[in-house]
């Protein structure tokens, strides 16, 4: 949350330049003009936003993919999540990847917040959605995805990311929403599915 006068911690921007700009990433180097007059540069990644899906069952525990992901060179275990289309709402996009990746349709859904994961190189905002009374249909995955569906309770995710093995950063903030939830700190207001 901004300050009142934040204007001694600004940066203002001089120029932009795009340094890459591949299929899903553009990589941006700006020239600033840093508080104290000096100037430096900034190299980001521009990134049009995501959606994660924290997916309650009945029967309280969590939908969960297993994941192989290239820049870790390894499987990883995640809550569903995928990336915004050009123009699409988050909640369409949360019902899309839900769908998409596991084959559930949820009755239920709760707008929790936005997450900014990796805030000194990027500017991806991962809006966090709950789903709950999901029903199960078929997988619809993309070409070349591949991941395999597993459940977890939320006492299992945490002996999991206290260990070190659960260490995707939007998956363990959905974790802490969801405990903070279940505790009654964290309020989620939920809605019926729109159609």
């Amino acid at each position: 949350m901004a300050e009142a006068d934040d204007s001694h911690l600004v940066e203002r921007l001089l120029d932009s330049q795009q340094a890459y700009r591949g299929h899903f990433l553009d990589v941006r180097r700006d020239r600033v003009a840093l508080p104290d007059g000096k100037t430096a540069h900034r190299e980001y990644i521009r990134h049009p936003g995501a959606v994660m899906v924290v997916p309650l069952l009945d029967d309280g525990r969590l939908l969960m993919e297993r994941q192989y992901r290239h820049p870790m060179a390894r499987v990883m275990l995640e809550f569903p999540a995928g990336k915004l289309d050009a123009g699409e709402a988050p909640l369409a996009c949360g019902q899309r990847e839900l769908l998409e990746e596991t084959g559930y349709r949820a009755a239920e859904w709760a707008c929790a917040g936005v997450l900014h994961n990796a805030i000194a190189y990027s500017d991806e905002g991962i809006h966090i959605f709950f789903a709950r009374g999901l029903s199960r249909g078929a997988q619809r995955l993309d070409e070349g995805e591949f991941l395999e569906l597993v459940t977890h309770s939320a006492d299992e995710l945490d002996a999991l990311a206290w260990r070190g093995e659960l260490t995707d950063a939007k998956t363990l903030i959905g974790l802490l929403w969801l405990q903070r939830w279940r505790q009654g700190a964290w309020p989620l207001d939920w809605v019926p599915a729109p159609r």
